[in-house]
């Protein structure tokens, strides 16, 4: 515990001993920063696209499925879509 609280000390002293920096090295952090910001927003946006992607194409397999269900089955998908309009009718009244 002491030795932690001794470590922490020798720490703050270490940074209050250093020089303040630079213009040089803050522009040089900066653009280190822009960098950095820079990368993650080509990151973010590769993983939008990705997400984009993948939900297009299972929307578009989920709307090929309804369409063929209907083919096979017209009369029971009517009557399925018929009850469920009807339960949403009766929870909208109330």
């Amino acid at each position: 515990m002491v030795e932690k609280k001794l470590a922490t000390v020798d720490v703050e002293a270490e940074t209050e001993k250093r020089p303040p920096p630079t213009q040089a090295e803050l522009e040089m952090q900066i653009a280190d920063l822009r960098a950095e910001i820079s990368r993650l927003t080509e990151t973010v946006t590769a993983i939008g696209t990705g997400a984009k992607a993948v939900v297009q194409g299972e929307a578009e397999l989920m709307t090929e499925r309804v369409r063929e269900r209907v083919r096979e089955d017209p009369i029971s998908t009517l009557l399925t879509v018929a009850g469920v309009s009807f339960l949403f009718g009766l929870l909208a009244r109330r």
